[in-house]
């Protein structure tokens, strides 16, 4: 392990000094500011566009026209009074920008409509900001017909039908509406966040492949291997890929993180500093060393990365397995494909991933068989590999055909 190791800090020291590798890390964030902030650039400012509200107030309502604005935190609405009368606030309106003229007339309230007269250039979602203004009016139309405070309460609080409890499909236990109605957040943000580890360290990951090839094709593991065993180089260059890929993930969410908790407003550390992300991470990391096995041994195989062939190409691309499958898993999370894809070893990871995102109460006799199929699975990958590898490092010449490779396994 001591040598691993050292074979490790040496990866990481090799890696971090790459451009490439720096580009990658300080790309990726700027890349994701600018997708964040360039469509809010070309949409243009409208949403934040002062609107002038002009007030015809009869009704004596103004003082708690503000009060409501002011509680609402609509910052767009520029309100003031106007003695205009409502003749000629279309004919201003026609000939205004970002204006609205509202009449509030005692002709209006008996009649129950008000009229608001809008420039051509105010947007839909002002319409239902003016919503705020049903309030008063109706509090002033009870007051007239002459009902007492409790009538008005009763009014204001209508009568709604709530559910109580709801059966599981699949279980005879009940939850509460309440419990039903839970911020699908909390589940959505641990599971994002593990799943966008475990892609991030699983890209790292096949660089591997391209090391174990690169050092094949110049002759550099015959000197590496004079000394330490091919066992420790593999494990070392595992260990150092994995220390890569999760330091690059923290760089990306120093950056990330801050952001999308000032934009959206959502408390992500609240979110993730639950036990379940324990879990969700410890998952990520068993597909990253499964994966990892898989391209550090194909690696060893590899003459020429131009000449790989096909059947080595579709290795590579079994992490991405789980996407084949993301259709039916969203539409039904206990589904058989779901349950399926959960015990086989390469696609386990991003689905397990999926389907805890999504459920609301975890199998956790699921869970629990496929962490231990996924321990058996990466346990089994890294004898293989170092089978492979021990081998496949010191071939020189050609690719290794799917023949050779499944002898080098078993012998």
């Amino acid at each position: 392990m001591r040598n691993s190791l050292k074979v490790a800090k040496w990866e990481i020291k090799r890696n971090m000094t790459n451009k490439s590798f720096i580009i990658s890390l300080l790309l990726t964030p700027i890349l994701f500011m600018v997708f964040f902030f360039v469509p809010s650039l070309f949409s243009g400012n409208d949403t934040e566009d002062i609107v002038n509200v002009y007030i015809h107030d009869e009704l004596n309502l103004y003082s708690e026209i503000e009060r409501i604005v002011e509680e609402r935190e609509l910052t767009t609405w520029n309100l003031e009074k106007t003695d205009l009368e409502e003749t000629a606030m279309e004919e201003q309106a026609a000939s205004s920008e970002g204006t609205v003229y509202i009449a509030l007339t005692e002709a209006g309230l008996e009649q129950g409509k008000m009229n608001m007269y809008m420039s051509d250039d105010i947007e839909e979602h002002f319409l239902y900001e003016s919503s705020i203004l049903e309030e008063p009016l109706r509090q002033l139309q009870m007051e007239q017909i002459g009902l007492t405070a409790e009538q008005k309460a009763a009014i204001a609080n209508p009568i709604t039908l709530e559910p109580v409890m709801i059966e599981h499909a699949d279980s005879n236990e009940a939850i509460t509406a309440e419990e039903a109605g839970a911020d699908p957040l909390k589940r959505i943000i641990p599971g994002a966040f593990a799943g966008i580890i475990l892609f991030s360290i699983v890209m790292t990951g096949m660089m591997i492949f391209q090391s174990a090839s690169q050092e094949k094709k110049e002759k550099v593991a015959e000197i590496i291997l004079s000394s330490l065993t091919p066992t420790e180089l593999m494990q070392g260059k595992i260990i150092g890929y994995f220390v890569l890929g999760i330091t690059q993930v923290l760089a990306w969410m120093i950056f990330i993180v801050p952001l999308v908790i000032w934009k959206l407003d959502i408390p992500i550390m609240e979110y993730l500093l639950v036990p379940e992300t324990i879990l969700l991470l410890l998952i990520a990391f068993a597909g990253y060393f499964l994966f990892a096995a898989i391209f550090v041994g194909l690696g060893a195989t590899v003459e020429e990365l131009t000449a790989t062939s096909n059947f080595q190409g579709m290795v590579m691309m079994l992490p991405f397995l789980p996407f084949i499958f993301i259709g039916p898993i969203i539409s039904d999370p206990s589904g058989i494909i779901a349950k399926v894809g959960t015990y086989i070893p390469v696609t386990s990871p991003g689905i397990l991933l999926i389907r805890l995102s999504m459920l609301e109460e975890w199998p956790w006799v699921e869970i629990i068989i496929a962490l231990a199929v996924l321990a058996i699975s990466i346990w089994l990958f890294m004898k293989l590999a170092g089978k492979i590898f021990k081998i496949g490092i010191l071939m020189y010449g050609k690719n290794a055909t799917p023949k050779e490779i499944w002898k080098w396994m078993w012998t």
